[in-house]
């Protein structure tokens, strides 16, 4: 099972991340929706992904960008947009453009929802199961995705905490996603990293 920590937003904590002997394999920045605690500035974005990814692949997180966005942030290190909000043609015209790995978000409240990656498969190289939360810690009911049969690897996220029995998660996803789980008072807490990075190398090693 692979691990992607979204929602970095300071140098401590992300060369905390790359150095860690069990480096998540992604690493998120929440690029362009202004309501998320854990937005950053296109300036700071641009300084903080200095620090080198080392084995780690960086993840632009993008909610419908606009042109300008794409336009500014085509220059920084990412491997993967990962796309809220947009149709199948336009996030095929920005794969195309920017020559990005896409990550498809599909946020999940029922069924209807789930199927809608049907709309997306030619497009996408992950697809992420989501809940409707955006900025908030929501969850859903990860039944819903329990038997897709999808030869894309698929992540899953929503209200993730590192309490939770992530073996559990093996069974329906290839990556888990956590972001809110590994804060305290709204900020990353590097104890709880260390403990959700320790528990995905644990489970890995039992499997």
């Amino acid at each position: 099972m692979k691990s992607k920590i979204c929602g970095i937003s300071d140098s401590k904590t992300l060369k905390h991340l790359t150095n860690h002997p069990y480096p998540p394999q992604y690493i998120g920045f929440i690029v362009n929706y202004q309501k998320s605690k854990r937005f950053v500035k296109y300036d700071k974005l641009k300084e903080l992904l200095k620090v080198d990814k080392k084995n780690s692949e960086y993840v632009a997180v993008l909610v419908k960008p606009n042109e300008d966005i794409l336009e500014k942030i085509k220059i920084l290190p990412f491997d993967y947009y990962q796309i809220y909000n947009c149709t199948p043609n336009e996030i095929l015209s920005i794969k195309k453009k920017y020559n990005k790995k896409i990550i498809i978000a599909i946020t999940v409240s029922d069924i209807n929802d789930v199927l809608k990656y049907q709309d997306y498969k030619d497009i996408a190289n992950i697809f992420l199961f989501d809940s409707k939360g955006y900025e908030k810690s929501l969850t859903f009911d990860h039944k819903l995705i329990n038997n897709l049969k999808i030869n894309k690897e698929l992540m899953l996220a929503g209200n993730i905490q590192i309490k939770d029995k992530l073996e559990n998660y093996k069974k329906i996803a290839d990556t888990v996603d956590i972001s809110g789980g590994l804060e305290t008072f709204g900020l990353k807490d590097i104890s709880k990293i260390n403990i959700f990075l320790n528990k995905i190398k644990k489970i890995n090693n039992e499997t």
